[in-house]
């Protein structure tokens, strides 16, 4: 059953993030949206705040959302796109291997149960040429902000519904990817151990070093 959280959560999400899409994120949102290509897959789309941003590029978008509140709002947004809405988890991603030119992350793999797993996903879904395009709020490089960052981070996990502070995710992604872009910034007006950013593009392995040869 849906937790009453989940749902105020998924209600309130968009008003209490208005602030930091009209003064940060949604400039981001629309320079790292600008590089999708062909048939896109959208992980974690939630209320659907990247939809204006995408690109006459993008030929076919698939959006996936495993919280069923936040489905609810997604799906009269996505039919107005044209999109499709997929209610599942990035864990155990319901397409074929090699299906995606482009998979969008932006603020969910803070979120995602297992990070590990839905990057083997991401892999094994992209197109061998294919790119993952992410904006994600991550652990600090600090070492005293990082500390911050657990120390809060139980918190933090329960009032945003599972969402971390402190995840090396830029790691992650490098352990999987070629990263071929990144950007370390903090997101305007939060506080520190909230707002640290990475933004960035990664490719197959493979590509790069065909490229390299």
């Amino acid at each position: 059953m849906t937790g009453i959280w989940e749902r105020v959560f998924a209600a309130g999400y968009d008003r209490f993030m208005a602030s930091a899409e009209r003064n940060d994120l949604g400039a981001r949102r629309t320079a790292l949206l600008a590089q999708a290509r062909g048939r896109v897959l959208e992980l974690g789309a939630g209320t659907g705040v990247n939809l204006e941003h995408y690109g006459p590029e993008v030929t076919e978008l698939v959006l996936l959302e495993p919280a069923e509140p936040m489905a609810r709002r997604l799906e009269p947004k996505a039919a107005a796109r044209g999109a499709t809405v997929v209610r599942a988890g990035a864990e155990a991603l319901p397409f074929d291997d090699d299906s995606f030119d482009t998979v969008v992350a932006t603020l969910v793999l803070c979120t995602v149960p297992d990070l590990d797993r839905a990057l083997d996903e991401i892999r094994r879904v992209l197109k061998p040429d294919g790119r993952l395009l992410f904006l994600e709020h991550v652990q600090a490089d600090d070492p005293g902000l990082a500390k911050w960052q657990r120390r809060l981070n139980p918190i933090q996990k329960r009032f945003a519904c599972g969402c971390h502070l402190d995840r090396p995710t830029p790691a992650a992604i490098a352990s999987r990817f070629e990263i071929v872009d990144i950007t370390r910034d903090r997101m305007r007006k939060a506080p520190p151990t909230h707002g640290q950013m990475a933004v960035g593009q990664a490719t197959q392995r493979q590509v790069a070093n065909r490229t390299a040869q």
